[in-house]
């Protein structure tokens, strides 16, 4: 029976808002006791964590599994201990595999073969079939054979299948995620239009792709009444759109990527094909509406969406090459040293939108810190320094722009 003491840890707790330091006692899996002082049983590992950070297990609204179709770029095992590795404890894939997740075979298939209890592994189903946004799925077989809720990953053009969709749906009861995007407004854009796409004569691809889709959705839901997830969110305008709707009463939560709110187009000078990203990054005014909307609660949560291709696939120019990056292993760390070691977010709101809030948005009750709970946690060194290699990445793609590079701040044990 493993017992783990941990000593003056800085244990956050974004349920009821806490952040302190204290002893920590986990017996078997549960939380037997948090105080000032415990004393250490004799089984028991005592671990000094002065200076270390302990919150519940970060949860990931989306990411991508490369198997099945594409194990080249990556495998359930490899995907699994790249989320143990960043501190997650729940990691919810989006249906783009190949077959894709539009039906109970699919999702009996990734069970079987998921060989690891921790991190838990759930999925969304696919919206229409293929996730090519044609056909609507099966739903009701896809709602009963265990998927978390409805999602292509892939913004959906045909509006009269997503209202019968959004229609048929909400008897179902399952979370829907919808990416907004009219891809005739994007035309062949790369990177956010503006004056920095121009200077580095790179087709631009205009909000307005994002924030017309954006506001149709919204009509749809406001007739319908059937609550939705937005994901991606990328824009200041998306931002002012999804707050007026919230002020209305209507039933949305919103979420951004990480990457999203640690860089802007100013970052693409460098043209690198690992920052091809879609949405593509936003400007700067952008990104400093998206951190605020995070802090004011706009935006529930900031999802990972890892998406792993391979060096080949990478390796080109920065227009032709397939949007996405890893992330798993490396969004806290980075998160936590450029936006809370700023103080443009606190750190318990930072582990809320990367842990509470994204359970509630998927429809589940969150981790709890407290006695007699399950110990589904994550411990965090904030100081420790490590480089980004093949070597250290337990993911098998290599698609960062850190990649080669040292940060600070790593994940030191999860339980769950």
């Amino acid at each position: 029976m493993p017992i783990d003491l941990l000593r003056q840890v800085r244990l956050l707790d974004p349920v009821r808002h806490g952040d302190r330091v204290t002893d920590v006692l986990i017996v078997d899996g549960w939380i037997r006791a948090i105080a000032p002082q415990i004393s250490a049983p004799a089984e028991a590992v005592v671990q000094d964590c002065t200076g270390l950070v302990l919150g519940p297990g970060l949860v990931d609204l989306y990411s991508h599994s490369g198997e099945p179709g594409f194990e080249s770029r990556e495998t359930l095992d490899a995907l699994m201990a790249a989320a143990a590795a960043g501190g997650f404890t729940r990691l919810t894939l989006l249906p783009t595999t190949s077959p894709a997740v539009d039906n109970a075979a699919m999702v009996q298939w990734l069970r079987s073969h998921v060989q690891l209890p921790t991190p838990q592994i759930q999925c969304w189903g696919a919206l229409t079939v293929g996730a090519a946004g044609q056909q609507m799925a099966e739903l009701a077989e896809l709602a009963e054979s265990g998927i978390v809720g409805f999602a292509d990953g892939m913004p959906i053009q045909n509006w009269g299948l997503l209202r019968r969709s959004l229609e048929y749906a909400q008897a179902l009861g399952k979370p829907i995620a919808l990416a907004c995007c009219d891809l005739q407004l994007r035309g062949n854009g790369v990177m956010r239009e503006g004056s920095d796409s121009i200077r580095m004569g790179l087709p631009g691809a205009s909000a307005i792709a994002e924030t017309a889709a954006l506001a149709a959705l919204l009509e749809c839901v406001e007739q319908i009444g059937t609550p939705v997830h937005l994901m991606r969110v990328s824009t200041a305008r998306s931002v002012e759109l999804i707050a007026q709707a919230k002020a209305r009463h209507l039933q949305i939560t919103a979420s951004t990527t990480w990457m999203h709110l640690l860089l802007n187009t100013q970052a693409l000078q460098s043209y690198d094909p690992n920052l091809r990203l879609e949405p593509p990054l936003g400007t700067p005014a952008d990104q400093a509406a998206l951190i605020q909307a995070v802090n004011d609660g706009v935006i529930e949560a900031i999802a990972i969406d890892h998406c792993p291709y391979t060096y080949e696939e990478k390796t080109v120019p920065f227009a032709e090459a397939p949007a996405g990056a890893i992330g798993l292993e490396l969004a806290l760390p980075l998160l936590w040293q450029h936006l809370v070691m700023s103080g443009k977010l606190s750190a318990l709101t930072l582990w809320r939108t990367l842990s509470s809030d994204p359970s509630r948005c998927l429809h589940q009750p969150p981790a709890a810190v407290e006695v007699d709970a399950i110990a589904e946690l994550t411990l965090f060194d904030p100081r420790h320094p490590w480089l980004v290699s093949g070597k250290t990445l337990k993911s098998l793609a290599r698609n960062t722009p850190w990649l080669g590079q040292e940060i600070v701040g790593r994940v030191i044990q999860t339980w769950g």
